[in-house]
């Protein structure tokens, strides 16, 4: 196939003449392309543990430091604010010194904080410690850079949605096993305003392993890492500076709609993380170990759906273009917001059960699908557009948790739960308004020809 390059002393997979993979082999480790989505993957598996692991047991903590529901909600949001801030500077910092720097030195930084949690007293102290712990998300940013700095676009939608999805899964495992390890240690004896502390060694530990791990084995790029090439450049480009990557990405009105786009998809998703267990817990009178139980297979269906979403938007990418994948983007997340609209209105354990795992499926295929679009808006800023758009899932949980869930509102979280789903259909209608002159939208074809390309090589992705 014309472009791609085969180097069998090199690289063990088919790569084009930017040295990225166009092929995709999910259990190999073979270096660069592969292992670095093992790392990227486990690294951030490790931090939505972190992050996640609090909300399964909040009938401890509540009991515990005296949390009253403002507190709880409050503590949510701080933990969201802190993601936001983290992921809007993860992108230009990916830009500049790449993503295996930028994930590690974020997940040494944070591990830390995820110790203290054990040492909370106050209720302002637990806001303080989610806010901080909040900060590891941003190694969303890094990961999904990592891997469209390593696939070429043919599977960089499978790539992306494999890399996140498997680390989204973090957020369902914890929700099963916090409960399981608070168990086993009560069982020894230990107190139940103790053992909710001790559990917390697990997550801090995993996260501090896997950042010198990819910090040790990573690599950024196909060719090597950012500081290799820029101690060999002999003419740095002003194109480097930090303002104008910054204002490359800010310029790009897909990237606020793609921002929009995820904030209800990946924003409802972290929203629902952080309310499902104590929702079925209290709706339906269920222990902590089930509702916990049921709470994690909301994320850990992200095994399987975000990379559907990923793979969905590679195929009609192939078929139909940039078109494919804007509808197929449109039709899931509407999708996704009837089946959450559904899910507040049921009334049974069995029925709210299916039609959460129903809404699981389609509300995390749709984030695979919108990091099926975001390489291909801008090619230097790529970092920044990353960083927008996974702010934007963080802004999203902000203010369907601040609205819907917090102690400012009047709603149940049943009612809550129905009107976000309203809020997903009418938030996914501006994806209609994208538009790539020289791919088209998802009405018209492209506006301009292959010779006018080269001169948009900054703001457009080129395959």
């Amino acid at each position: 196939m014309e472009g791609l390059i085969q180097n069998e002393t090199k690289l063990s997979l088919r790569v084009d003449e930017d040295s990225k993979a166009t092929e995709f082999r999910l259990f190999s480790t073979a270096p660069p392309h592969m292992r670095a989505f093992h790392l990227a993957w486990v690294s951030l598996f490790s931090c939505f543990f972190s992050t996640f692991a609090i909300p399964p047991l909040i009938p401890v903590i509540r009991d515990n430091l005296n949390l009253t529901d403002s507190d709880i909600g409050n503590a949510g949001i701080a933990s969201f604010c802190g993601s936001i801030i983290s992921r809007l500077l993860m992108g230009p910092v990916c830009d500049l010194f790449g993503p295996r720097l930028a994930s590690s030195a974020l997940s040494i930084l944070t591990a830390p904080i995820v110790f203290a949690t054990s040492l909370a007293s106050s209720p302002r102290v637990f806001i303080l410690l989610r806010f901080l712990i909040g900060f590891s998300i941003g190694n969303f940013v890094s990961n999904q850079f990592w891997m469209s700095s390593m696939f070429s676009g043919n599977v960089v939608g499978l790539a992306n949605g494999f890399a996140a999805g498997w680390a989204n899964v973090g957020s369902g495992a914890t929700q099963l096993l916090m409960p399981l390890i608070y168990s086993y240690i009560t069982s020894l004896g230990v107190t139940s305003f103790t053992a909710w502390r001790i559990a917390f060694i697990l997550p801090a530990s995993l996260q501090l392993v896997t950042a010198c791990i990819v910090l040790y084995y990573g690599q950024d790029l196909p060719d090597g890492n950012c500081n290799h090439f820029r101690k060999v450049a002999e003419d740095p480009s002003p194109k480097d500076s930090f303002l104008r990557i910054l204002c490359l990405g800010l310029k790009n009105y897909r990237g606020w709609i793609l921002a929009l786009t995820y904030g209800f998809c990946f924003g409802v998703e972290l929203t629902v993380d952080n309310i499902i267990a104590q929702y079925f817990y209290d709706r339906f009178n269920l222990k902590i170990q089930t509702a916990g139980a049921i709470a994690a297979s909301f994320g850990l269906a992200n095994f399987l759906s975000r990379p559907i979403g990923g793979v969905i938007s590679d195929e009609m990418g192939r078929r139909y273009g940039i078109k494919g994948r804007l509808w197929s983007l449109w039709v899931v997340q509407t999708m996704a917001g009837i089946l959450c609209v559904l899910l507040g209105r049921v009334n049974s354990l069995s029925a709210s059960f299916m039609v959460m795992c129903g809404f699981s499926l389609f509300v995390q295929a749709a984030s695979g699908l919108t990091f099926g679009v975001v390489p291909f808006v801008s090619k230097r800023s790529l970092g920044v557009i990353a960083g927008m758009t996974g702010s934007g899932g963080t802004i999203g949980a902000v203010v369907t948790q601040l609205l819907l869930f917090s102690g400012f509102t009047p709603f149940s979280k049943e009612t809550g739960i129905s009107v976000m789903g309203l809020m997903i259909i009418i938030c996914t209608l501006p994806v209609t308004l994208l538009y790539f002159p020289q791919w088209g939208g998802m009405f018209c074809g492209p506006s301009m020809d292959s010779s006018s390309i080269n001169s948009q090589e900054d703001y457009y992705s080129l395959q």
